[in-house]
Parts: structure tokens; sequence; C-alpha cells
């Protein structure tokens, strides 16, 4: 879930549960109605919340996941490259060793 995405749930969540207390609150009950439909809605924001919670968790999960077995493939291959790289590398070393070789063997003629 994009930061956006939680943020306007969030949002929603939030003006849910200000509007819910707000029309409670004005609504013409008796004290203890307005406590009990208080209470119910403070429970329903309570679950509201915690599904929430838990979906951005799990989105949070599944994104990470994906960027780990991104990471773990970009990896691979630089380090496969970075050893093709190498062995050129060894190649041209040996080469030029074997050059270094050729010329102390005419020096010391």
């Amino acid at each position: 879930m994009s930061s956006n995405t939680g943020n306007i749930v969030t949002a929603l969540v939030t003006g849910a549960i200000v509007g819910a207390g707000v029309g409670i609150l004005y609504a013409p009950d008796k004290g203890t109605k307005t406590r009990k439909k208080i209470k119910k809605s403070a429970v329903k924001a309570k679950n509201d919340l915690a599904n929430t919670i838990t979906n951005a968790k799990d989105e949070f999960h599944k994104t990470a996941e994906a960027k780990k077995i991104e990471f773990e493939e970009k990896l691979e291959d630089t380090l496969s490259t970075m050893s093709y790289k190498a062995d050129d590398i060894i190649v041209a070393l040996e080469r030029k060793l074997e050059d270094l070789r050729a010329k102390n063997a005419q020096h010391q003629k």
C-alpha cells in the first residue's frame, strides 16, 4: 500500500469516527443510549482501524518481500558481471606476465 493510500484510508477512518461521534452527541437520546452509541461507535472504529493496520502491515510485508527478491536478483547479476570482468582482468594480466617473461628472457641472453 503506498503512503498516499495509507494516508487516505487513515483520513477516511478518522473522518468517520469524528462524524459518528458528533452525530451521536447531537442526537436527542437519553444519556445511557448516547453512551452506548458512543461505545459502539468507538468499538467499531477500533475494529476498523485494526483492520486497516493489518491490511497495511500485510501490504508492507508483500512489498518488502518483492523488493528483497528484486535486490537479490540484481545482486546476483552484479556479482556475475563482476566475475566475468575479474576473469577478463586475470587473462589480461596473465598475457602481460607472459610478455614480461619473454622480454626478460631476451634480456638475459
